[in-house]
């Protein structure tokens, strides 16, 4: 028996590297000659990293960088075991997780730490770039990014603009003349996993500007201020990029990695699925085992387990999915791909028991799964 075992994070609990190994010994418990396929996944958002590194045997690499709100801070991202990949995630450099609650304040924060460690891997030899773009602190359309590459922005007077979003609205000019040329050399794949534009009711500011701590009055700054950006954008381009799915993510770093990078917006899934080669191990498969934190009617919804789901479908393969919790309208992944779901816990517990023992509730259940599954081979025999 082939089992692909690719769970995501169990978020607080368990990495989606140590779910996979734990689900692992549960399985060999009972099937001891199994050969497990572990591929821990991530869907481009918190985790892809580790989920990467362990799947290649690659490593992380840590480099000090400055933060959102322009202090220096120790942030990391990971190379892929074979060297050719470097895989950043925005949320390490750049994230809203970085900044204090009361500190958090868009106008300010500025994504410079990101293109910093984009540097440092082009630095590494790396022309393979993994970019995922969840969790920013930063409204600041990419600029910052842009900066630490070499690009520069202007004001009417001639000064750079500074760091952040604030000066935005008065931007004049951008010159490109010295963006880091090894950029032109290099594939980056940016993890998107919204289609909001830069601009408008959905845009950047009005939609992910509350969640970083504007204020309405900045909300109204900042979209001024990305209006601005565009147009100026389109002096420099001639593209109107204002209403460009996928823009507006991570306050226009979208936009920042389409225009000045040349990057592509796609799925975080379909972009790890890719780089795990997982169809290929899918593909001889005879059975997959996912799972993540929560199952609920937003499971598939563009998440992790969407493209396990989708990949079983193409290979006729039976899903098993594992949860920590089963919430409203889990049972809709049936419809979708999923074929059987289990919650982990084995009782009434507090948060904290319940999440310091997810692996080993992970390992219970796997064993309890594959006991069942022999039950059945031998009733059919």
């Amino acid at each position: 028996m082939k089992i692909v075992i690719s769970p995501d994070s169990f978020k607080e609990s368990v990495s989606a590297e140590l779910a996979a190994l734990a689900i692992a010994r549960g399985f060999r418990e009972i099937y001891p000659e199994a050969e497990c396929i572990c591929l821990p996944i991530a869907d481009g958002g918190e985790g892809t990293v580790d989920a990467l590194v362990a799947a290649t045997c690659g490593h992380k690499v840590w480099v000090e960088v400055m933060g959102p709100m322009g202090e220096r801070t120790k942030a990391f991202y990971g190379i892929s075991g074979d060297g050719g990949t470097a895989v950043i995630e925005m949320a390490a450099a750049s994230g809203l997780m970085l900044v204090p609650a009361e500190q958090r304040n868009p106008l300010k924060a500025t994504s410079y730490g990101t293109g910093e460690l984009i540097r440092h891997a082009l630095d590494q030899g790396i022309r393979h770039i993994i970019l995922g773009i969840g969790g920013s602190a930063t409204v600041d359309g990419g600029v910052g990014m842009v900066q630490a590459l070499g690009g520069h922005f202007y004001r009417p007077d001639g000064k750079t603009l500074s760091l952040g979003a604030a000066e935005l609205a008065i931007l004049s000019g951008i010159d490109l003349s010295a963006l880091d040329d090894r950029l032109q050399q290099c594939n980056i794949e940016v993890a998107c996993d919204v289609d909001n534009p830069l601009v408008g009711p959905r845009g950047a500011a009005s939609v992910f500007g509350p969640q970083k701590g504007a204020t309405p009055a900045m909300v109204a700054q900042l979209e001024q201020a990305l209006e601005q950006y565009a147009a100026v954008i389109r002096q420099f381009t001639g593209n109107d990029v204002r209403h460009i799915a996928g823009g507006g993510a991570a306050g226009g770093m979208g936009i920042a990695s389409l225009v000045f990078l040349g990057a592509v917006l796609k799925p975080g899934i379909d972009i790890v699925m890719d780089a795990l080669r997982l169809e290929e191990a899918v593909s001889s498969a005879d059975l997959i085992v996912t799972g993540e934190g929560r199952i609920d009617h937003q499971t598939l919804d563009g998440k992790a387990l969407s493209g396990i789901a989708r990949l079983a479908e193409r290979y006729r393969l039976p899903v098993i999915a594992l949860a920590g919790v089963l919430g409203e309208g889990a049972e809709e992944v049936h419809q979708q791909g999923i074929d059987v779901i289990f919650s982990i816990l084995p009782r009434l517990s507090t948060l904290d028991i319940a999440l310091s023992e997810g692996a080993i509730n992970l390992q219970k259940n796997a064993r309890n799964i594959a006991r069942t599954l022999q039950i059945g081979q031998c009733l059919v025999g």
